[in-house]
């Protein structure tokens, strides 16, 4: 058997979520892979702080994909992961928040399987769960939201794009919770969209650069979501939730006012 056979396969692929930007939010099986990684390939939204956790012998290899931005091909990450293993790196594929919601996770474990390399997954707490929580309201509340619904407001070129009257309507029905990644850049279509069935008071907060020093948000309503955002200068990245449960935000805010007021 040549060198070249032997060698293939040796090396290990971990397709890792680095959570929403903070190093603390890090699972410890996330820390491990990180730690054992030679080389890493990192998307554009993973803090420098969770990089530095790699061995400083590990090569790092930035490959932005970031919505609206130039961005790696797709097809290339997935060639420099496939060419890594089988030269027996131990490649870690560094993911914002979780590789299995919106990152493309499953198109590149597909590519890994077609090329015979088993991946592995660590899951990453996803911005649409932490930015509520770090605002102490919940995704779901018995007394407002039966579910969730995490969905992408970045539409695939030539696939279908989203019903949001039809997606606004099941919402209000059975009283659900909507998480929209990557909305931004089409929060006036969306908003439209949504008002065709949902209420103009109904609650809607966006949250910037979840988890980060930088982390801002802006609470509102549907009706003026989108001036909401003109006015306020938010931009991506950010998580738009659209729900009664942002009433637990402005819950928190108006705890919070007296204790702001007195520090002032």
């Amino acid at each position: 058997m040549s060198h070249t056979a032997a060698s293939r396969h040796i090396g290990t692929c971990t397709l890792v979520g680095a959570g929403p930007g903070d190093p603390e939010l890090l699972t410890v099986k996330a820390v491990k892979a990180i730690q054992a990684a030679t080389v890493l390939l990192v998307d554009d939204l993973v803090s420098d702080a969770i990089v530095a956790l790699a061995p400083a012998t590990a090569r790092v290899v930035h490959v932005g994909k970031r919505g609206g931005c130039k961005s790696t091909p797709q097809a290339f990450i997935e060639k420099l992961m496939v060419m890594a293993v089988r030269e027996g790196e131990h490649v870690v594929r560094l993911k914002g928040g979780d590789p299995f919601i919106f990152g493309r996770g499953g198109e590149e474990v597909e590519h890994l399987r077609a090329a015979g390399i088993e991946a592995r997954v660590v899951n990453g707490i996803t911005a649409g769960l932490a930015g509520m929580t770090l605002l102490g309201a919940p995704l779901t509340h018995r007394a407002h939201a039966q579910g969730v619904v995490f969905v992408t407001g970045h539409q695939q070129p030539g696939g279908g794009a989203t019903d949001w009257p039809l997606l606004a309507a099941t919402a209000r029905d059975a009283h659900l919770t909507l998480v929209i990644y990557m909305g931004m850049s089409h929060c006036a279509h969306i908003q439209h969209g949504l008002l065709a069935a949902l209420p103009a008071h109904t609650p809607a907060v966006v949250i910037q650069h979840v988890s980060l020093p930088t982390q801002r948000h802006a609470r509102t309503t549907l009706g003026q979501f989108h001036a909401t955002v003109e006015r306020e200068g938010l931009g991506s990245p950010s998580v738009i939730v659209v729900g009664d449960v942002v009433r637990g935000v402005a819950a928190l805010e108006q705890a919070d006012a007296p204790a702001r007021a007195a520090g002032a």
